[in-house]
């Protein structure tokens, strides 16, 4: 006898699986929260981190604990603390990978970026190509994903950690990460799938799978390991970064604008979990329509306010600069000398700007383009924008104001820190910088929404093609995590989130790696059709 499957089944289903989400991520109850033992989402970041976080240092970097003043920290017996400064498998395969597509590609990230802007602004723009949205809509879907809190609290984060001069590897980092992002943008388009709905599926899952089994062979099975292992980072990353901590830096920022007390997280949390389940049931077209409009003007909005406190602090500008620069290189052990500062800068630009994770390459895969390369060219000015414009402008503010030193705002204080450097020079604009807060928040969380359900149907569609079918179980599993994110610690969430995100990076790049050879023919036939005149602007 056959039990078949009714919508109660369904419906106790993903109850149970929401049920077993809270579990699993430590949701305290109310009547629990006395507990001083750390949460389930502590301990897994513990075990997490012993992975993805492998020092490639073995320990052996170690530095003198000082306090801001440069005197060391005793212990019991009057010795030096000492501290171990790690170098991070996964970030220096992040940088590594970036500047190996820079050289590959023959600096396209300089010699494409006049063509790239030509593109944005619509002239080569066909309706009839195949895709579901524009290059621009593309791109703003994949900004609003990355131009976000990273931006904002994520950069106070670094040059708190990791001084001012993290602010300068960051901007390094962006460079060589346009091409990263280039790369994995070009791949998404060459091996999109087009679903039965009519809605595309692309990005590394789907490039690391199919790309490599066509080199046959061995190849197969590796791609497919890649392509799996990719699939299960991008919906934690999905969820961690792209969802936890969203949230969670919202929640800290009406706090800490409004007085509000902590108890308002439940609030924040359970509103911002109905307006971005209404978004990203809707899909791509639907997100890109809304972050076509919310994404400019909030970068407008963002850029001319950090504009206007420069101007005022225009003379202190040359002293800000210089600073970044000489400590870039700084020797100072409360940052971790060197490799301290250099690691905080890549790992704080990659969670930024997403280069090089190939998460960006999910919405550009859905862009109406006959010509793949094209799109990757695109894309690779999302890290310009993100990081070398808008993440350096919230350094500069926060370093010109003195906000970044200022040791009553405590360590890792995140949008705290930039929201108080804000209101140093303009007392009124932390309102409007909350609300801001509160849209870059919500433009991230549904593009990134989009991101894990990708994910979730590549996975599922392994059994029977059951990924569109059961694509509303992940959406549930997302909106769920909000809470999560918003009543939980920024440590405990960051951790999580930078594990998550960061890890997506490693089959990314291995196999995009592998593929390079076969995408330069592509980048040099397109390359050369161009600069002979053979493809021409639409108007």
């Amino acid at each position: 006898m056959t039990v078949k499957p009714t919508m109660f089944h369904h419906e106790l289903l993903v109850g149970m699986l929401i049920l077993v989400f809270f579990i699993g991520s430590g949701v305290t109850p109310l009547w629990a929260q006395e507990n001083e033992e750390p949460s389930l989402l502590y301990k897994a970041n513990e075990k997490i981190s012993a992975i993805l976080f492998f020092d490639l240092a073995f320990g052996s970097i170690q530095v003198d604990e000082v306090d801001r003043d440069g005197s060391p920290i005793l212990d019991e017996f009057g010795q030096p603390i000492k501290r171990v400064v790690t170098i991070p498998l996964l970030i220096v395969t992040l940088i590594l990978g970036a500047i190996f597509f820079t050289f590959w590609y023959r600096w396209m990230n300089v010699r494409g970026f006049k063509h790239a802007i030509d593109v944005i602004r619509g002239r080569y723009d066909r309706p009839e190509d195949t895709g579901e949205i524009s290059h621009f809509r593309a791109l703003t879907s994949a900004l609003s994903a990355t131009v976000g809190l990273g931006n904002i609290a994520g950069v106070a984060v670094a040059i708190q950690l990791g001084g001012p001069g993290a602010v300068f590897w960051m901007l390094i980092t962006a460079v060589f990460g346009m091409t990263a992002k280039f790369s994995s943008c070009t791949l998404s388009q060459i091996y999109r799938k087009i679903n039965s709905d009519g809605s595309i599926s692309g990005g590394p899952m789907y490039y690391l799978d199919i790309g490599i089994k066509q080199m046959g062979g061995f190849w197969a099975p590796v791609g497919k390991f890649l392509a799996v292992m990719y699939a299960l980072m991008v919906m934690g990353g999905a969820i961690g970064g792209g969802n936890m901590f969203q949230v969670n830096q919202t929640a800290e920022a009406f706090r800490s604008t409004f007085g509000f007390s902590e108890s308002a997280n439940w609030i924040i949390g359970i509103t911002m979990m109905i307006l971005v389940g209404v978004v990203i049931i809707g899909g791509i077209k639907r997100i890109g329509a809304a972050t076509s409009k919310i994404v400019p003007g909030m970068c407008g909005l963002y850029v001319l306010v950090s504009m206007i406190i420069i101007l005022i602090n225009i003379s202190r500008v040359p002293e800000t600069i210089g600073l970044i620069f000489s400590m870039a290189f700084t020797g100072n052990a409360f940052y971790g000398g060197m490799i301290g500062v250099l690691m905080w800068g890549i790992r704080r630009a990659s969670f930024s700007n997403e280069a090089g994770l190939g998460s960006a390459a999910i919405a550009h895969a859905a862009a109406k383009t006959e010509e793949p390369v094209r799109e990757g060219i695109v894309a690779m000015i999302g890290p310009f924008i993100d990081t070398i414009i808008v993440c350096f402008m919230t350094a500069i503010v926060v370093i010109i104001t003195g906000a970044w030193n200022d040791p009553s705002i405590p360590q890792s204080a995140g949008v705290t820190l930039t929201t108080k450097a804000f209101e140093s020079a303009i007392s009124w604009f932390p309102y409007v910088l909350t609300v801001s807060i509160a849209l870059f928040a919500y433009s991230t969380m549904i593009s990134w929404g989009y991101y894990g359900e990708r994910g979730w149907i590549y996975l599922l569609d392994h059994f029977g093609g059951s990924g569109l079918k059961t694509v509303i179980v992940f959406r549930i599993i997302f909106v769920a995590a909000i809470i999560v994110g918003a009543v939980h610690p920024l440590s405990d969430v960051l951790d999580f989130s930078d594990a998550m995100i960061l890890s997506m990076a490693f089959p990314n790049i291995v196999g995009s790696v592998i593929l390079a050879p076969r995408l330069l023919e592509r980048v040099r036939d397109y390359w050369n059709r161009y600069q002979s005149g053979e493809i021409k602007p639409v108007g």
